[in-house]
C-alpha cells in the first residue's frame, strides 16, 4: 500500500497518468506540466510522494511525516517541494510549518 487515503471528503477524484495513481485532477495535471518540463531540461530529479520526518517517533509513539506531492531541481539546482492543494487543512497548515521550521524548507503550494 502507498500510504494514500481512499476517497476523500473533499470531493477529489482520484486519476490515472503514466500508469501512477493521483489523489486528484489538480495534482496529476500538475505532474504532467512538470514531467515536460523535465524533458524539455527545465528541471530535474522530479520525485514523487516525498516523505519528510517532521518530529521522531517517541516511545509508542509514531514519527510525523509530510509527504512531499513533488520535490524536484530547478535550473539553478535549487531544490524545490511543492504540494498540489485544493484545501488547506489544519493538519497540513502545521505540517507546512514544520517543515519550515525543521528543515528551512518553505512549501510551494500549487
Amino acid at each position: 500500500m502507498n500510504g494514500r487515503r481512499y476517497g476523500s471528503k473533499y470531493g477529489a477524484k482520484k486519476c490515472t497518468v503514466d500508469g501512477i495513481e493521483f489523489d486528484s485532477m489538480r495534482e496529476a495535471r500538475r505532474y504532467r506540466e512538470l514531467a515536460l518540463l523535465q524533458r524539455a531540461g527545465e528541471i530535474t530529479e522530479l520525485k514523487l510522494q516525498v516523505p519528510f520526518e517532521l518530529i521522531p517517533k517517541q516511545g509508542s509513539e509514531r514519527a510525523v511525516i509530510y509527504k512531499a506531492d513533488f520535490v524536484y531541481k530547478d535550473k539553478t539546482g535549487n531544490t524545490v517541494v511543492e504540494d498540489s492543494k485544493g484545501y488547506r487543512t489544519k493538519e497540513y497548515i502545521i505540517k507546512r510549518k514544520l517543515m519550515l521550521h525543521v528543515h528551512g524548507i518553505k512549501i510551494r503550494e500549487i
